[in-house]
C-alpha cells in the first residue's frame, strides 16, 4: 500500500490554507474507512484459508449471486464488459470460488455459480465484517457507529446503496 512517501501525505490535494476541514477530504475519509475494512478483511480471509482472494473477487461473487449468473450478467451488474467480467470469472474458476454449469432453462448457456468454497469465503466474509464493526463500536462507541450509519443512509440514495459496480470506476474487475 502506498499512502506515505518519505513522512508526506501523498493523498492531499493542494491546501488552500482555509483553516476548515476541505471538502476533499471526506471522500478520502470514507474511502480511507472503507479501505480499513477491506484490507483487514483479506488479512483474516488469508489467515482462514483464502489468501487467494482479492477484494474485486468479492464483488464478482456477489454478482453471481446464489441462483448463478452468466458472464454478461456479472458484467452487467459490475459495470465492466462481459470480456472483463469473463477475465475475473476465469480467475474465481481457477482458484476455486467458482464454476461453469450449464444452464437448466437454456442449453445455450453457462451459468456462473459459486463452489462451497466461494460460499465459505462469503460466510467467512460477512461474520469479520460484524467482528470488524463491533471494534469500531468499541473503539467509537456503539451510538456513533449508529449515527454514522444512520447519516450515510440518509445521504446515499436507496437505489444506490448496495451497488457492485465500483470495479467500473476503480479501474476494472
Amino acid at each position: 500500500m502506498v499512502d506515505h512517501a518519505d513522512e508526506e501525505n501523498v493523498n492531499q490535494v493542494v491546501d488552500d490554507g482555509k483553516g476548515y476541514e476541505p471538502g476533499y477530504e471526506l471522500p478520502l475519509l470514507l474511502f480511507a474507512g472503507f479501505r480499513t475494512l477491506i484490507d483487514r478483511l483479506h488479512a483474516r480471509l488469508a489467515t482462514e484459508g483464502h489468501p487467494d482472494l482479492r477484494p474485486a473477487y468479492g464483488f464478482a461473487m456477489q454478482a453471481i449471486g446464489a441462483q448463478g449468473a452468466t458472464a454478461s450478467d456479472i458484467g452487467r451488474r459490475l459495470g465492466v464488459s462481459k470480456q472483463a467480467a469473463g477475465k475475473t470469472v476465469d480467475r474465481l474458476l481457477a482458484v476455486g470460488y467458482a464454476e461453469r454449469t450449464d444452464d437448466p432453462a437454456d442449453a445455450r448457456r453457462k451459468l456462473v455459480r459459486l463452489t462451497p468454497r466461494g460460499y465459505d469465503a462469503l460466510a467467512r466474509s460477512a461474520a469479520i465484517f460484524d467482528e470488524l464493526r463491533a471494534e469500531w463500536a468499541t473503539t467509537l462507541g456503539i451510538d456513533r457507529v449508529r449515527d454514522m450509519e444512520a447519516a450515510l443512509r440518509t445521504v446515499v440514495p436507496a437505489e444506490t446503496a448496495y451497488r457492485l459496480d465500483a470495479t467500473s470506476w476503480l479501474g476494472g474487475a
